[in-house]
Order: structure tokens, then sequence, then C-alpha cells
């Protein structure tokens, strides 16, 4: 599953929010978005899975126009965890994971043995067997994005398209989550809000700020002292960590440099 966006514009209330944006993604890729809050993240996924309508440019899903693609075809390819938690019914846990097979059915069918299997394999993959039955109303906001996450397994797409997905979550299941996600073999795209976790999982970052792209590259390309200081004016000092050989970050605080010590970075 490959995804190509081609001058991507979108406005809101005449306001330009994103500017220009052409960026890819081929088959089996793990790509991440990175950027600063209000930098377009967000708004730039929800055009993607069609939340938002672009005023112009193309996006094509393995060379498909979205725009001859009907809502059901999209979702047999594609799925998404949004920032948004909410559910506006009182379900379970497992209804709620159950509602990623709907693209595959027909109206009104109900759950097939495959289908029980997929929804109960789904909900053990994120450690949420044990609160099948649970309201999701009252869920932790952490555990409301594992049972999206199960959600998301269930309906067995080949491209992913994820918005912050460990948001809320402690760091023993942002690792979790992100090691299923990368061991699905799918094609992934996600905004990340944590730098160390996007140097960890990302095969390619994209850099978005002011609503457009910024630079592009690999982890070790993007991910320098002097990009996170342009793009997020913060010091840090980045290093290849001696065990996962990957960029590792170490956020500077300005109260260091306040002391009037010779601290180089």
């Amino acid at each position: 599953m490959k995804l190509q966006v081609e001058n991507l514009n979108f406005s809101y209330n005449h306001h330009k929010i994103l500017n220009d944006i052409s960026l890819h993604v081929n088959n089996g890729e793990f790509v991440g978005i990175i950027g600063p809050n209000g930098s377009g993240k967000s708004t730039l996924l929800k055009n993607l899975y069609r939340a938002l309508t672009p005023d112009s440019g193309s996006i094509y899903l393995d060379h498909e126009n979205y725009r001859d693609l009907k809502i059901k075809d999209i979702a047999k390819k594609l799925g998404v965890i949004g920032q948004d938690n909410g559910v506006p019914f009182d379900f379970a846990v497992n209804e709620i994971v159950a509602m990623g097979r709907s693209p595959h059915k027909k109206l009104f069918e109900g759950d097939k043995k495959e289908d029980k299997e997929i929804i109960q394999n789904a909900l053990n993959t994120v450690g949420m067997a044990d609160m099948a039955e649970r309201n999701y109303l009252y869920l932790s906001g952490g555990e409301k994005q594992r049972v999206l996450l199960a959600r998301v397994l269930s309906q067995q797409t080949e491209f992913l398209v994820l918005d912050e997905p460990t948001n809320h979550l402690d760091i023993h299941h942002q690792l979790r989550i992100f090691d299923v996600i990368k061991g699905l073999g799918a094609t992934v795209l996600s905004a990340i809000h944590d730098l160390n976790i996007a140097s960890l999982y990302c095969d390619r970052i994209y850099v978005m700020k002011d609503g457009s792209i910024y630079k592009s590259g690999t982890p070790e390309e993007i991910l320098t002292s002097e990009n996170i200081k342009e793009v997020f004016n913060i010091k840090t000092d980045v290093r290849q960590h001696p065990v996962t050989k990957k960029a590792m970050i170490t956020y500077l605080p300005e109260s260091i440099f306040n002391k009037g010590e010779d601290i180089v970075v």
C-alpha cells in the first residue's frame, strides 16, 4: 500500500492552515510527522482520512485518486486513530473493537466466528482482553487509546494513519504499542510527539513548521541539534545510543545555561 500526496492546501475560515504539502509513503514504510503544536500535523492527517476536505491538491492511495474511492473502500484500506477518544454512546470495549469489522460486512450482518477471533486477538495484542466487557466511557485516557488501536487492528487494513497513537500512555505501553504497530508490517504514517520514539521506530520523518513541510529525511538526518533548535526552539544534546544505535535526544533546559557555566552542545 502506497500513499502519494501532491500540492495539498487547506484553509479554515479563509486562514491558510496547510500550504502546498507534498509527501509520499512507500509500501511497508513507517513514516513519522513531527513538529511543534499548531504546525498542522493533525490537520494534514484529517485531510488524508477525509475528516476534512482539501482546498486543492491530490491524494493517491495505490495510484487511485481518493476522489474516486467510496468511503467503505477506503475503510478497507485505511485504518485511523485520531486524537479524539470520544464515543457518543454507551458501548462495551469489545463492541468498540468489533466496529473495526464493519467495512468487511454487509448491512446488519452479525459477527461470524472469524470476526470474533480477530476481535479477541486484537484485544489480546493491546492487553485489554480482561476489560472486554467494561464500559468504554469509564476507561482512562490510556485505556481508551489502546481500545482504539485494537479497533484498528481488527479492521485489518494495510495502511495505518495515526495521530499521536500513544497519547496518554505510560512509557511501557508506548513502547508496547509501537512494537505492535511496527511488527504488523503495515504501511504507517504517524504524527509523533516524542522525538526519541520517532528516532526508534521511523524509517523516514517529515518535519512540519507553520503549515508546510520544513524538511524530510531519515531520523539521523532530521534529528540533529540544529534542526530541533530551528523547529522547536530548544537546546538538545543528540548522540548515537550505544545499544539501539539510533539518535538519542536529551533536552537541555534553559536554566542550565543561565548559571554561567561553560557548556558545549
